[in-house]
């Protein structure tokens, strides 16, 4: 995992759907399990939200807190 994603989840925010807006950090993780179920977009999100999904599943999202501004 390249180490930008990390910085980007706590930064980058949901472009379109029901949580249009929010912080792929702060998705919550039956919207992240869905996408792995039925796809991940193409490109740079997919790959943003993929990592955030891991990261929840696996009970890693705190390990964001210190990148939080």
């Amino acid at each position: 995992m390249k180490s930008e994603y990390l910085l980007k989840l706590v930064t980058y925010a949901m472009p379109y759907g029901k949580y249009k807006g929010r912080v792929i950090a702060d998705l919550p993780g039956h919207y992240l399990n869905w996408f792995a179920r039925e796809g991940f977009p193409h490109g740079e999100l997919g790959r943003l939200l993929a990592v955030m999904q891991e990261m929840d599943h696996n009970g890693l999202k705190t390990l964001l807190d210190p990148l939080r501004k």
